[in-house]
């Protein structure tokens, strides 16, 4: 999914990353939402005990918002943020502008260095 290969003009591309991006990280918020009621009775029960998560929480809670926004700079941190913020009911209000900004960071990162960047490594 390397998208210098997909032959589309950069506005395209990098439109395409936002919108993939925008899909998956409130997806990853809402399913967060949907299991704080009663996880401790479903399979996601361990996802909120898990170190990850709550190193993810508890970067949320100290620095809100821009924490949502500042993880879109990290691998593999991205969806325990956004599952964390859904969980600990983040406002939309706070939510939406830091993951619109935070996606769009990402779609030009990836849109433009990020895979060649990967292939070099």
């Amino acid at each position: 999914m390397d998208p210098t290969t997909w032959g589309a003009p950069f506005p395209i591309v990098l439109g395409a990353l936002f919108v993939i991006v925008m899909l998956r990280a409130n997806a990853t918020y809402w399913l967060g939402r949907a299991a704080a009621a009663g996880t401790e009775h479903t399979r996601l029960g361990h996802l909120v005990h898990s170190k990850g998560y709550t190193d993810a929480a508890t970067w949320i809670d100290r620095w809100g918002p821009p924490a949502v926004t500042a993880s879109f700079l990290t691998v593999g941190i991205q969806t325990l943020v956004n599952l964390a913020a859904g969980v600990m009911r983040m406002p939309l209000r706070h939510y939406l502008p830091a993951v619109a900004v935070g996606g769009l960071i990402w779609a030009l990162i990836y849109s433009t260095v990020g895979f060649v960047g990967a292939a070099a490594f």
